[in-house]
Formats: C-alpha cells, structure tokens, sequence
C-alpha cells in the first residue's frame, strides 16, 4: 500500500478500559483509550550515571529494566497534559529524581505493527534524587544509577540473570553516551 492510498475504514473489534483492538483493513492493532501519547526519560546524574527503573511486567512475564517512563493525558485530570510536564512528573513519580534541564530529544513509534502509540524521548540532565520515587500504588519500581560508560556490561548481567528489557533502554544508552561526550 503507497503512502498517500487511501486507508480502509476502522473498526474497533473490542473496547477496554484503557485498550481498543482495532480492524483496518486486513490489519489489526492496539490503541489506547485515554492516553494522548507516552513519555520516555533519559536522566543523567552530575556525575554520569543514567538512573533506569526495574519493575514486574505482566505481558512480559518477569521483571523488566526500562527507562523512566509513562503515558501522556491517561487521567481525566490530565487530559490536555504537555509532553514535557507528562515527563517531568513521571521521572519524579517513579524514580524521585528532578531536573531543571531538559531537552526533548526524539519522537518515534513504540511498535508499529501493534500499536498507533508514539513514545517521544526526553534528556534530564542533572537529575538529583529529590524524593522517595517507587511509582504509585499499582507499581513496584526499583530504582537504579548505573555509571553510563558500565551501563552495557551492567545490562548485559542482569540479562543473564533472567531479567528482561525494554528496547527503548539501548537507544537511551546510546543517547546518555552522546550527552556525557558532548559535555
């Protein structure tokens, strides 16, 4: 199918809470019900290391290390919610890290066979440990500062050790390795 054709009409094949399957055509993919987008942070401490988050994922089925990261307007209160302050505030909720510098970095799909949901990239820099982080109370997140130049053989450990890991958390590495050289 060429990029201007038209697409065929949707329709949405079950309605969850917070999911919707929808049919286009002879595809078929997820989309979120509530939330406008999602948020992933980079944060970098003064003194170069990355803090990531380790937490149970149910489709996953074990513990996954990820990025600081969390969806965008998900709450009745939140709806017209900024990209940025969407990032600020889930750095804080989940690991209780805040930075006053922020760079948004890059934007792009977070899997795009299965879901319209663009996942847009943020650098912290400078980020302090602030309060006690941990996410809310449906979540229990470790919090890790793992020294940005180790952070591939640190990965590569918990690997070993039955751990998962989200994708995102390799460009994040590759992003924070570019902050900390061009400083």
């Amino acid at each position: 199918m060429s990029v201007d054709a038209q697409l065929p009409d949707k329709v949405c094949l079950h309605r969850g809470e917070h999911l919707q399957l929808i049919a286009c055509g002879h595809w078929e993919y997820a989309t979120r019900t509530l939330a406008t987008g999602a948020v992933g942070i980079v944060a970098i401490t003064p003194d170069e290391r990355i803090v990531l988050v380790e937490q149970f994922r149910i489709p996953a089925g074990r513990r996954v290390i990820e990025i600081p990261a969390g969806l965008v307007g998900d709450q009745s209160d939140l709806v017209d919610e900024d990209l940025l302050v969407a990032a600020q505030r889930e750095l804080l909720e989940e690991t209780g890290y805040q930075s006053e510098r922020w760079t948004q970095l890059v934007q792009g799909y977070s899997s795009p066979g299965l879901t319209d949901e663009a996942i847009t990239l943020f650098l912290a820099e400078d980020a302090r440990k602030t309060a006690p982080g941990g996410g809310d109370d449906t979540e229990s997140i470790v919090v890790y500062e793992v020294p940005i130049r180790e952070a591939d053989a640190w990965l590569a450990t918990k690997l070993a050790g039955g751990v998962g890991a989200d994708l995102k958390l390799l460009a994040a590495i590759h992003l924070a390795n570019q902050a900390v050289n061009r400083s």
